[in-house]
């Protein structure tokens, strides 16, 4: 199958997309992402990633990048610590825990999503990036796609490969069906210089994670790279709490009061949070697509990552399901093996559907037992191997 003379057009520069340009580029393919940000110094919001031997770190060993990520990985970033909601420690594997343990299939580096994101880029191609390319439409033109932007412009593409997120535009081009809510709202927070502003939260982490669970409710959070640390309060309500809630999301000392009356009987400690967070919070429903999605191949059109399978972050496989999809659809639509570019596609997402249904499931279980009354035991069991 020949991919030669055909311009291939990748919309949204997050890791899947960064991914899948890197290893077409290896194989001689045309590439540009189209990216909404305005250039490449916009800042990457979001706690770090760590990334599995069997799939992120996988598709960077297959695009060369293995011996820079070992440069800007964060070791000791996966140490972790459980709490109750009294900030109690119950469990630490910070003195058991190999720093570099690369090739063991249990270990799981962490990056800060800006180191990773800035080695991915480094890697492409100049001008393969068009930033500030904000996808607004598509109409089918020739045997390819037009593709609109907010500012105007057009590009046109022979395949185009949407990797735009969680709330894709270009998703809908290839079916109507759309994603549930978990049952889940997680409120997003980022605290600045942590060591000066939540020193107590910045000793409990000691430069990895923590968990505190209590009444059916969690506060999760881990160390960032720059002293930052983000955290998520995390709870089940229902899908519109964030606009029926009232709250100002900018406002600390409201939040603060809200947090008392929902988490009642957590410990004062956790106060620091509301004093020492950036504002505004954000609050975000968790989402996740069905188990069994299906749509028809097309012959010019896919998708990857949260665009095509977004899920629950409770087995930390996002980013790693998107950048293995990189991998396998680089390898799919590169190979000889298919006569059309359709069937490299249809080969690609049945796989892609499949594998990703298996941890999609793992994740909406994880976020369902972290969220019960027994979830405190339930983690302390899992992490201590019984």
């Amino acid at each position: 199958m020949r991919l030669e003379h055909k311009k291939i057009a990748i919309v949204g520069g997050g890791p899947g997309g960064l991914t899948l340009a890197k290893l077409l580029q290896d194989k001689g393919v045309t590439v540009n992402i189209y990216e909404r940000d305005i250039d490449k110094h916009a800042r990457v919001q979001g706690s770090p990633l760590d990334l599995h031997e069997e799939s992120g770190l996988a598709a960077l060993r297959k695009a060369g990048l293995l011996d820079e990520f070992k440069k800007n990985f964060l070791p000791g970033a996966d140490k972790m610590v459980i709490v109750n909601e009294q900030a109690e420690i119950l469990y630490s594997d910070h003195d058991t825990k190999v720093l570099d343990n690369f090739g063991h299939v249990h270990f799981r580096p962490e990056i800060d999503r800006g180191a990773l994101r800035k080695i991915l880029l480094q890697s492409l191609e100049a001008e393969t990036i068009v930033w500030n390319s904000h996808f607004v439409s598509m109409e089918k033109q020739g045997e390819g796609w037009l593709l609109h932007f907010k500012n105007g412009t057009t590009a046109y593409a022979d395949i185009v490969i949407a990797a735009d997120g969680a709330n894709s535009k270009i998703r809908p081009y290839l079916t109507d069906i759309k994603p549930f809510y978990s049952g889940i709202t997680m409120l997003e927070g980022n605290i600045y210089k942590a060591e000066k502003s939540a020193p107590q939260i910045f000793n409990l982490l000691r430069g990895g994670k923590a968990m505190a669970f209590g009444n059916e409710k969690d506060i999760l959070m881990g160390q960032k790279a720059n002293g930052e640390i983000g955290f998520y309060i995390s709870f089940k309500t229902s899908e519109n709490w964030a606009t029926h809630s009232g709250l100002n999301f900018s406002d600390k000392a409201q939040l603060l009061t809200w947090f008392k009356e929902k988490y009642a009987d957590w410990s004062p400690f956790w106060y620091e949070l509301f004093a020492s967070a950036e504002t505004p919070f954000i609050p975000r429903p968790i989402y996740c697509m069905p188990l069994d999605q299906s749509w028809e191949a097309q012959p010019n059109l896919t998708m990857l990552g949260d665009a095509a399978h977004v899920m629950p972050p409770f087995a930390g496989e996002g980013v790693n399901m998107a950048m293995l999809d990189g991998l396998e659809l680089s390898e799919c639509l590169t190979s000889d093996e298919y006569a059309t570019v359709q069937e490299a596609i249809s080969v690609y997402e049945r796989n892609m559907r499949k594998r990703a249904a298996v941890v999609a499931q793992e994740s909406l279980e994880n976020g369902e037992r972290m969220h019960d009354k027994n979830a405190l035991s339930t983690m302390l069991d899992f992490f201590s191997g019984h």
